[in-house]
């Protein structure tokens, strides 16, 4: 083997320093089957729900509670509210929190139920920039396969998905414009979207 010129060896020794200088990088928390792993506990849960023969109003407490434990519920309920998040005071914006996350486990606890008697499964996991897209097929009874979609990320410190997409409609997207909606109606006042959402859904 030729001996390396000293211009060489003395880059690879100044490169081999600042290597073990520098920090350790955090391993990367998240992965495709932890991503999908998380999906598929919840749909799990969601699915003893849907047979568990409890009435509707047990049930959407049961989603809601599934929702809390899976779902990042404060960048949801931020997204959704948008500008208006930052100006809330922090009592104002937690009032609204625990009432939007009342709202959702009703608004699609409804269509879960839809799935009765049906199966759903995890069939991929990709990562998107910061987060991974877990795509997840729902077969039900007497229709076409229905096709949900995951956004899972770990970046408040847990694995979370912060997103769903049926069959193309995005959640974030769509509450967004909703509560929006509420929001203007109410001229702003957050106390009366509050209140709105503890019956809406």
């Amino acid at each position: 083997m030729p001996n390396k010129s000293r211009r060489e060896v003395l880059g690879l020794i100044g490169a081999g320093i600042v290597l073990a200088a520098m920090p350790a990088l955090p391993a990367r928390a998240l992965d495709a089957s932890q991503a999908s792993a998380l999906v598929q506990k919840s749909l799990d849960e969601v699915y003893a729900v849907i047979n568990s023969g409890k009435p509707p109003a047990q049930m959407y407490k049961d989603f809601e509670a599934i929702f809390a434990r899976y779902a990042d519920v404060d960048i949801i309920a931020r997204s959704a509210l948008g500008p208006a998040a930052r100006q809330a005071s922090a009592t104002e914006f937690a009032a609204y929190k625990q009432a939007f996350q009342g709202y959702i486990g009703r608004k699609y606890g409804k269509r879960f139920r839809e799935f009765v008697g049906s199966r759903i499964e995890v069939t991929s996991a990709r990562p998107v920039k910061s987060f991974f897209a877990v795509t997840s097929v729902a077969y039900l009874k007497g229709r076409s396969p229905m096709e949900v979609e995951w956004h899972v990320s770990d970046k408040s410190g847990k694995d979370l998905y912060f997103n769903i997409i049926i069959e193309g409609v995005n959640m974030l997207a769509s509450e967004r414009a909703e509560i929006a909606a509420m929001l203007a109606k109410r001229k702003g006042n957050m106390a009366a979207l509050t209140a709105d959402l503890q019956n809406a859904g």
